[in-house]
């Protein structure tokens, strides 16, 4: 039987309740998986909605007798809210719908999700990507991110808005759709090696050298 934990819950600041926060890649929806959503929130007298700040649909206040029922209902998977894992791809509009995007963010992301989404690190782990400069994604707070140009993707990492907010290390650009995806191989290859638990990439980079950091993931 799985934990709690497993189950995708986060308990809630009575000791009592839950939420749940189903994964949701790259925020896409459709109207109805909303509707869906929305039955199952008042079928279970849910407290409340709540757009999260990684585009998912937290549904607060539930029962823990009820917890597999509603996923159940749902008809979608728990995901990785929690834990010390990749969670959320951040991604903006992109090509398929923003007239300012450059690159094909939603392509790129779902990709990202697909790859990495639940992959277990010596911490969690957020990306972004933006299919423009103007990085909707916040790439500059993300410990991965990619930011597209008309000459390709530029790669950051290191960056996090957490108690000790670090802005993200540049480190390449005017890769395509392939070449970004190598190069974050290998930077969250070598943080799976290299980090120590509970340390983001970014506190990993200030411990080991920058330097050190680049002409490992770059050479």
């Amino acid at each position: 039987m799985l934990k709690l934990g497993e189950k995708g819950t986060i308990l809630q600041r009575d000791k009592q309740t839950y939420a749940i926060a189903p994964h949701m890649p790259c925020g896409i929806t459709t109207p109805a998986q909303l509707r869906n959503i929305a039955d199952v929130a008042e079928k279970y007298n849910c407290q409340a909605l709540k757009l999260t700040s990684a585009a998912r649909i937290a549904i607060i206040g539930l029962q823990e007798e009820d917890i597999d029922q509603i996923w159940k209902d749902l008809g979608m998977v728990p995901g990785h809210a929690v834990g010390l894992c990749v969670r959320s791809i951040k991604v903006c509009p992109g090509t398929d719908y923003c007239r300012l995007g450059l690159q094909d963010s939603l392509t790129m992301g779902m990709r990202l999700d697909d790859r990495y989404h639940g992959m277990e690190l010596p911490n969690k782990m957020k990306m972004g990507v933006s299919g423009c400069t103007n990085n909707c994604a916040e790439n500059c707070i993300k410990d991965i991110a990619l930011m597209g140009k008309k000459s390709g993707w530029t790669v950051t990492a290191g960056g996090n808005g957490a108690k000790k907010p670090r802005l993200a290390d540049h480190i390449a650009e005017d890769l395509d759709d392939d070449a970004a995806v190598t190069l974050i191989d290998r930077i969250i290859d070598y943080y799976r090696e290299n980090g120590k638990r509970g340390e983001r990439i970014g506190q990993m980079i200030d411990r080991l050298g920058q330097e050190t950091f680049m002409q490992a993931v770059t050479a």
